[in-house]
């Protein structure tokens, strides 16, 4: 039995437990219905809702009442759904937001009785672990070296280990997609002038990594999975560089129509592919397109310790 992030052998008694996963981030809500047997990750049905619980932050330091109001409204749809699709177990995973500003536990108690559930800070370095976990669930690596980089709306998370011995070095810096482009990238288009100064705060917040050389490099988060649509293959700082010109040649709305996606993720794509292309570079490695990521580890996870409480 492969030892996958960590998570222990009870894993190999697994039979298909179902199990439910809220994400809460900086840009998005999500579910994750899946069935988990061994370190296999089956989707039964995901649903996502952009709330902009980090740029909410930035803006006012802290989750207003009326954006609880919507926190709580879709939380407990999902919280619904899970339920109706026969989850054994049901856990809410919440990141950078109830890490940052102002009284985060009215967030966290918000969230708790719209769900009637269980309700989760991860730290940064966990966050990482459970992205790790997901990622390399679907990846299939054997034992190369694995590099895994989660972006997010207001951090980024690098993680590299192996398969078998889950992840051996993590780190988390204060560099994401709305957090970058909220203080840097303010014109839409953005100007030449604010992607250099976005491009050195970048390469400033990343100058103290100094990670394991990797043989596989995994993107994963919205960014990773948004570029990966529009690029359509594995990409490294050539590809990346060319999409931030693309993306700084036209406004938001236009990009998002032009490339079919969503206008508040075209708004930070820019920002999101310049983090990707810095990493890239850190790494040696371009990446490739990951189908797992932090739900999916937080789904093995969960099923894990249901198992081994039974």
């Amino acid at each position: 039995m492969r030892k996958l992030g960590g998570l222990t052998g009870v894993l190999a008694r697994m039979t298909g437990m179902r199990v439910g996963v809220i994400d809460v981030g900086s840009n998005t809500v999500r579910l994750l219905v899946a069935s988990v047997a061994g370190d296999d990750v089956r989707s039964v049905r995901e649903e996502r809702q952009h709330l902009g619980l980090g740029e909410e932050i930035l803006l006012y330091g802290r989750v207003r009442r009326s954006k609880l109001d919507e926190v709580r409204e879709v939380t407990a749809e999902y919280a619904r759904i899970a339920r109706k699709l026969g989850v054994r177990e049901l856990e809410t995973v919440v990141t950078a937001p109830g890490r940052q500003g102002d009284s985060p536990e009215r967030l966290l108690d918000a969230i708790g009785r719209a769900t009637a559930g269980e309700v989760r800070v991860v730290s940064a370095e966990d966050e990482g672990r459970l992205a790790f976990s997901g990622a390399v669930s679907r990846a299939n690596p054997g034992e190369a070296v694995v590099a895994v980089c989660d972006v997010g709306g207001g951090s980024t998370e690098v993680v590299v280990g192996t398969e078998l011995l889950g992840p051996a070095w993590v780190r988390s810096v204060d560099l994401g997609s709305l957090r970058l482009t909220a203080s840097l990238l303010h014109d839409d288009p953005a100007s030449a002038a604010e992607i250099d100064s976005a491009r050195e705060a970048v390469r400033t917040g990343l100058a103290d990594l100094a990670p394991p050389q990797p043989e596989i490099a995994l993107g994963t988060g919205g960014s990773a999975r948004a570029v990966a649509r529009l690029i359509g293959h594995e990409y490294g700082p050539v590809e990346l560089e060319g999409l931030v010109e693309l993306l700084a040649s036209r406004p938001a709305a236009e990009s998002a129509n032009a490339l079919g996606i969503r206008p508040t993720r075209a708004r930070t794509l820019l920002a999101g592919a310049l983090i990707l292309e810095e990493v890239s570079r850190l790494l040696g490695q371009s990446f490739t397109p990951s189908r797992g990521g932090i739900r999916e580890g937080a789904a093995l996870r969960l099923a894990a310790r249901h198992a081994a409480a039974a």
